[in-house]
């Protein structure tokens, strides 16, 4: 194998190597954003069960 093959395998291997670990930064930020955006809609979740159940009071209590 010449010189000019490895020295270009060389290169790619290293272009690769650098690809992945940004891959892999930006797995990670993703991640993350994804666990609090899973939060921020657990939390609208639970607030909006907590109105839904005062109009089914509101509901009940006109009813009785």
């Amino acid at each position: 194998m010449s010189l000019e093959l490895f020295n270009q395998l060389e290169q790619k291997v290293t272009d690769t190597v650098e690809a992945m670990e940004m891959m892999k930064l930006e797995n990670e930020e993703l991640q993350s954003e994804n666990a609090q955006l899973k939060q921020e809609r657990e939390e609208w979740e639970r607030r909006l069960q907590s109105v839904l159940s005062k109009f089914d009071g509101m509901d009940n209590s006109s009813a009785a």
